[in-house]
């Protein structure tokens, strides 16, 4: 082995310990544009002297910026578009009847730039409109990502004209959106209202996050391995209110666990519902 394969199987080592991302042995294409300015501007010369220097200097922030490097991913708009379908017409329906007069309650897990709980929050006024009065209680999104960077920039709900290009529709964009002069536009607050935003790592405790009708785990499952998946589904299962369901991305599929979930078909796409 080479010492630049070294290099790479100490980060690789490294990202999973620090956040559970599991990186192919090809992926050093990826690492490579993702932390190259970073190590210029650390005068760092290889992997193994970042890891080293991590573990080194373990108070630098320089740990937090390269997880945030990594694990940085712009989001589309209404990802895939029928979980929101499917939120609207079938879940938010389902949890009125069963919950007359109580707040709904989401997690938007590994929320990124801030994309999905914004859209979530868009679905919420759409229905609201559509069915006066019969959301009573409301309901609030609590958005997550380990990053902390990107959760800043979330939190300002503020988005260039090539970010809100991404999956959003001109009707949406004028309806939910305020533009600025720079030409940016924000998220209006009736919306921003709904989203509380926390630092949280997934391979940490959700104790503190309280019990969910609704979780949108979308695309980020993938990144793990498949024990630490499975831990993961155990511990958003315990969020999870009796009868509360779990989406997962287009790509994702919950393989086992029986115990916990039961699939549901929606026409389209599938949802878990916690048992």
């Amino acid at each position: 082995m080479t010492s630049v394969d070294q290099d790479f199987q100490l980060f690789r080592e490294f990202l999973e310990k620090a956040c559970g991302i599991v990186l192919g042995d090809n992926k050093q294409y990826l690492v490579s544009s993702r932390l190259n300015r970073l190590l210029e501007q650390e005068g760092i010369k290889s992997l193994g002297e970042l890891v080293r220097r991590i573990q080194t200097h373990p108070r630098s922030g320089l740990r937090e910026s390269v997880v945030d490097a990594m694990t940085t991913n712009e989001t589309l708009w209404f990802r895939d578009a029928y979980p929101f379908e499917v939120l609207k017409n079938r879940l938010i329906p389902e949890f009125i009847k069963g919950n007359p007069g109580q707040r709904l309650r989401m997690w938007s897990a590994a929320c990124s730039s801030g994309q999905e709980p914004y859209s979530l929050s868009m679905a919420i006024e759409e229905f609201e409109r559509s069915n006066l009065g019969q959301l009573r209680a409301g309901a609030q999104i609590v958005a997550t990502d380990l990053s902390g960077g990107i959760l800043a920039a979330a939190k300002s709900a503020e988005y260039d004209s090539l970010s809100v290009g991404r999956g959003l529709s001109q009707d949406r964009l004028l309806k939910y959106f305020d533009q600025k002069v720079s030409g940016r536009w924000t998220v209006k607050p009736p919306l921003r209202s709904r989203v509380e935003f926390r630092a949280l790592n997934l391979l940490d405790s959700y104790a503190g996050l309280g019990k969910f009708d609704i979780v949108f785990c979308r695309n980020v499952l993938i990144y793990f391995s498949a024990d630490v998946k499975k831990d993961i589904l155990k511990r958003i299962h315990a969020t999870l209110k009796p009868g509360g369901y779990l989406m997962l991305g287009a790509s994702e599929a919950l393989n086992g666990l029986p115990e916990l979930y039961q699939m549901v078909q929606c026409s389209p796409g599938i949802v878990y519902q916690a048992r």
